[in-house]
């Protein structure tokens, strides 16, 4: 039987894991009930399996019956903190937390990786290492699972690295996408702070209002990343939260807001950290005040190698049929800390349309929304997708070893 026969044959179990860790949904770094549910769905297969001190990571390390090199796999685990609006029967039963952006989907197409790896071991040149990553959202937990050492598990580090996403809407389900290069923004947190000198809201002129310049400074830089970046290189800058004050007649002593930075370059990102900086000192500085701008790099931008994007999408191909493969023409300004793992190994990170089939995948809610909703009959071909990159990429690699030490 071929991957995709096999996975088939797993499909049930993989709907059951995902819908366990859907209803149990867990957020950052600290993922016991997850971790444990991963611990038993790959109980009893031949793993060398650790699990993280910092997170609670698991490792898996399968070696293959030949020798080779590695190839890693990564599914990451969190959910978000998102009450959840889905009328399921496996719906979240934890207040205000959600698997919004399919992170448990990933989850059991890893498992059922492992499980379709597993069965062919004897065959594998080289071994696999499956990476279950916390932390994905907003927490770096590749970057704490790189500090434990997830890239040196094997013994050898992997000549490539694969990542899968599901998307609840845009594209239609069961199509994988990608592209060569940025396939998705760096991302930075700002925090803002306008000092002032708070008083009696009916006498501003004895105070130093910080809410006026906090407000200008928002405003100001919609207008600095329009007016100062090429359409074809842009940034985005999103303030999100904004605090101050307490009540109407009573001025505080500063103003906060936080921003959500992306860009697609290092250029840019040096030169839009730069700016944020320079524009709330020059407002504050005209408004007789002080401010403090902590600027927090998060992510960085996620690069696919071009020879293995051509190589995800051969594999897809092969293996779906070419109908089942899209190339993506401009990057996401969503971002992922699997950018870690590929600005150290060469790789692709692909995404999976994952909108139910009764949707109109353009007008269904995205991933992060209560009411993002995703498709189980992709998990099979999720997993099996896992497994060929895994099996065929160690195969080119024993093939063409030269070539892969070259890498």
């Amino acid at each position: 039987m071929s991957l995709t026969d096999d996975a088939r044959t797993l499909q049930d179990d993989l709907v059951r894991l995902r819908r366990q860790l859907h209803a149990e949904p867990e957020v950052g770094l600290h993922l016991p009930r997850t971790q444990d549910r991963v611990l038993q769905a790959l109980d009893g297969l031949p793993l060398e399996v650790t699990t993280g001190s910092a997170l609670s990571s698991v490792t898996a390390v399968l070696r293959g019956g030949r020798p080779g090199p590695t190839v890693l796999l990564r599914g990451d685990m969190d959910a978000l903190p998102v009450g959840e609006k889905v009328n399921v029967d496996y719906a979240s039963r934890v207040p205000d937390r959600m698997h919004a952006c399919g992170h448990d989907l990933h989850t059991s197409m890893l498992a059922g990786a492992a499980h379709l790896l597993a069965a062919r071991r004897e065959q594998l040149a080289g071994d696999v290492v499956f990476m279950f990553q916390p932390g994905e959202e907003g927490y770096d937990g590749a970057g704490h699972m790189l500090v434990e050492g997830v890239l040196e598990a094997s013994g050898s580090r992997p000549v490539a690295a694969y990542g899968l996403h599901v998307s609840a809407s845009g594209a239609p389900g069961g199509v994988f996408v990608t592209r060569k290069g940025p396939l998705m923004a760096a991302s930075d947190v700002v925090t803002v702070t306008v000092l002032g000198r708070g008083g009696h809201g009916s006498a501003p002129y004895a105070t130093l209002d910080p809410i006026p310049p906090a407000c200008e400074m928002v405003t100001a830089l919609q207008t600095f990343a329009a007016r100062s970046f090429p359409s074809f290189d842009p940034v985005v800058i999103t303030a999100g939260a904004f605090h101050a004050g307490t009540a109407a007649n009573v001025i505080p002593d500063d103003a906060r807001f936080d921003l959500s930075v992306r860009s697609f370059s290092q250029e840019n990102r040096e030169k839009v950290r730069d700016g944020i900086i320079r524009v709330c000192r020059g407002i504050a500085a005209a408004h007789g005040m002080d401010v403090d701008v902590d600027y927090h790099e998060q992510y960085p931008v996620t690069v696919n190698d071009d020879t293995e994007a051509e190589f995800v999408a051969d594999v897809v191909a092969e293996t779906y049929g070419p109908e089942r493969f899209a190339w993506q023409p401009q990057p996401a300004t969503a971002s992922e800390d699997f950018s870690r793992v590929l600005d150290e190994i060469p790789g692709a990170f692909v995404f999976l349309g994952a909108c139910p089939a009764d949707r109109d995948p353009t007008k269904a809610a995205y991933n992060h929304s209560p009411h993002a909703e995703f498709d189980d009959s992709v998990l099979a071909d999720g997993a099996a997708l896992y497994s060929e990159l895994a099996v065929r990429r160690l195969t080119t690699s024993v093939r063409d070893e030269p070539h892969a030490r070259a890498r």
